[in-house]
């Protein structure tokens, strides 16, 4: 197979890259090289889509004049499918970010309240304000998970909509699915909950059981996934959701028309279809997690356990000031979670950038600052 240009000085950047690492040398700029900074900032998959992925999409072009009403219509019987539910529970967006706004929009407004945990990943949030909801902040309890029980004493007729996000953005961690039954049976009877499995595919603890592979008879739940994260497709902005007949309506209502995009309805398709690529990033993804949990642990720091594609990592010093830090060398990371002003949320990037990240911590004055390890020897929140 041939190699053109470009694909030949990216492979060498990237091998310089991860000699540096390894050699203790100063690691080349990847500005300087042109291909921008590391991003361990956006739960990414770093390897991109698969080759049925790409192929797909390439064919894609050849149709790009048309309209993707049949594609879209592909992807959602092809969702069906794959999750054993009729084509009318299925709701497309633009990412499953659009599900959360048309859930936001379709159930909230100045009388209605989103109920959601604190710290969390902040969209809906902004959605429900801009329904001029109220937005009820739940702390996470001491296992940085959603604080059921908390969560629901501010539950009443108020309570438009319930988002839980699990696994859980920022934090990684799990809540049981038993838990979240019971949460469902105590609701109010017109409050919806929107459980978002945006993490699913990374996520191997035995209490972990999705609300679609396994449902619940229960048209108040929205249950969304997305193809941005273990499938690759993070820039083409392709999500969905499952739900009830009657609740799929009531969101389709509120749906900018033709929101999905040609090639991201055909990609989402060879992804559905590619089982083993996925199987193969879930392993990928677990091995790396645990190889940078031992980097932290050799460290003497404290993560807390994942489920996901990321890391919350126990800086013990300003995490405002570890990602300035790694802003000057070439290496993104998200601004701190408030009230976790201490830790900052790693991506799991490709092997070579995973080495920049640890050098870039080895070589900060942060380091000095390592609490120690746990009389186990494990890695403890």
């Amino acid at each position: 197979m041939s190699i053109s240009r470009r694909g030949l000085f990216r492979g060498v950047a990237a091998g310089a890259v991860a000699g540096a690492a390894i050699s203790g040398l100063p690691r080349p700029s990847y500005a300087n090289q042109g291909l921008g900074p590391i991003h361990l900032d956006q739960n990414e998959n770093a390897y991109g889509p698969s080759e049925k992925t790409i192929a797909a999409m390439r064919d894609a072009a050849t149709v790009a004049n048309r309209y993707p009403q049949k594609e879209a219509d592909v992807l959602t019987n092809t969702i069906a499918r794959t999750h054993g539910v009729a084509p009318e529970q299925v709701v497309l967006g633009c990412g499953s970010t659009e599900v959360l706004r048309m859930a936001a929009d379709a159930f909230l407004d100045s009388s209605q309240n989103l109920v959601m945990a604190s710290p969390n990943w902040g969209l809906i949030a902004d959605f429900a304000r801009n329904r001029q909801a109220e937005v009820v902040a739940v702390p996470l309890n001491k296992e940085f998970a959603h604080d059921l029980a908390a969560m629901s004493t501010h539950v009443d007729s108020s309570a438009g909509l319930v988002y839980i996000c699990n696994p859980h953005n920022p934090t990684g961690s799990l809540t049981a699915r038993t838990d979240l039954e019971l949460l469902l049976k105590r609701l109010p009877s017109r409050t919806r909950v929107v459980i978002d499995e945006a993490y699913h595919h990374y996520a191997l603890s035995s209490i972990y059981t999705s609300f679609i592979d396994r449902p619940v008879d229960d048209d108040r739940l929205l249950v969304t996934r997305t193809f941005s994260g273990i499938c690759g497709l993070a820039g083409l902005r392709v999500g969905y959701g499952i739900t009830a007949p009657r609740t799929a309506r009531l969101l389709s209502a509120v749906r900018l028309p033709s929101s999905l995009n040609l090639f991201a309805a055909r990609g989402a398709v060879a992804a559905l279809g590619d089982a083993e690529y996925v199987k193969a990033c879930a392993e990928r993804n677990a091995s790396q997690r645990q190889e940078f949990l031992n980097q932290a642990n050799a460290r003497m720091l404290r993560a807390i356990d994942s489920q996901t594609n990321f890391v919350m990592l126990n800086t013990g010093c300003s995490a405002a000031s570890v990602v300035e830090h790694y802003r000057k060398n070439d290496i993104l990371l998200p601004p701190p979670f408030s009230p976790m002003e201490k830790y900052v949320r790693v991506s799991l990037g490709k092997p070579d950038e995973m080495l920049a990240f640890w050098r870039v911590w080895d070589q900060s004055p942060f380091s000095k600052m390592s609490m120690p390890q746990s009389k186990t020897g494990l890695v403890q929140p």
